[in-house]
């Protein structure tokens, strides 16, 4: 079923208009208030399930903030849904945890690309292709980071489906499995792990639309294990003004 009886999509209840082609993609539904703070004549025009939608605008542009949940399969569904009606660009923000020891609590990353180690993106694409970020968006949120003054790292990211199979790999039956891939993404440069990303980049390249990724570093296990100092830190606000400031950017280009 793809629409309701009015034309709503089916899962995050919104209809042509309701957006601008320029989405911010949170997880949290809670985070989309936050975010909406930084537009101009914010509304709330969806909330159903996961998906919680607000629109206003930047600098003249329609905006818009709408939360996927947490993983790749809620938020392929935002993004199929987004597109249908006429969004065109997306920023997703969210959290990660770091992998390389000089990544710490409070830092940002911006994923240049991810590794497919969650399952929605095997729905859309053989494993060989990559889950790669659109390069206007990626250097429009390295430009924004740098403006604002934090400390961003920039690289691939891995994607799981489970959350507990990255902090509690070692009580998992395949406990084998979970560590040695770990061990291996930390080899090849990995920057840190979170949760959307590969499915967001793979659908993107599927549905001929844009979209790049900009967390912020609640902490690092791998510092945490090596005894080095590890900041916890929950405030997400450093993400979400570079993806508005990114935003803001790309508009300028356009123009």
């Amino acid at each position: 079923m793809k629409y309701t009886g009015d034309g709503r999509q089916y899962h995050i209840g919104l209809k042509e208009g309701d957006v601008g082609k320029y989405v911010i993609l949170p997880g949290d539904p809670k985070r989309c208030v936050k975010i909406a703070q930084y537009f101009d004549e914010p509304k709330l025009i969806a909330d159903n399930r996961e998906f919680v939608t607000y629109t206003g605008y930047l600098d003249g542009e329609k905006v818009s903030v709408t939360s996927t949940g947490i993983g790749g399969a809620s938020a392929a569904i935002a993004m199929e849904e987004l597109v249908k009606i006429g969004a065109t660009h997306f920023i997703r923000v969210g959290t990660c945890g770091g992998m390389q020891t000089d990544i710490k609590g409070g830092d940002l990353v911006i994923a240049t690309g991810a590794i497919r180690a969650e399952g929605t993106s095997k729905e859309y694409a053989p494993v060989e292709f990559p889950a790669v970020a659109n390069l206007d968006i990626t250097n429009a949120l390295i430009k924004a980071s740098k403006n604002l003054g934090y400390t961003s790292h920039t690289g691939v990211v891995q994607c799981k489906d489970s959350f507990y199979g990255q902090h509690e790999p070692e009580i998992k039956p395949v406990s084998y499995e979970l560590l040695n891939k770990w061990e291996a993404w930390k080899r090849l440069g990995c920057l840190a792990s979170e949760m959307e990303s590969a499915a967001l980049f793979v659908v993107a390249s599927y549905l001929k639309v844009k979209v790049g990724s900009v967390f912020l570093t609640v902490a690092n296990q791998e510092r945490e294990k090596q005894g080095l100092e590890n900041p916890v830190v929950h405030d997400t606000d450093s993400a979400i003004k570079t993806a508005v400031e990114a935003i803001k950017i790309l508009k300028s280009e356009v123009e």
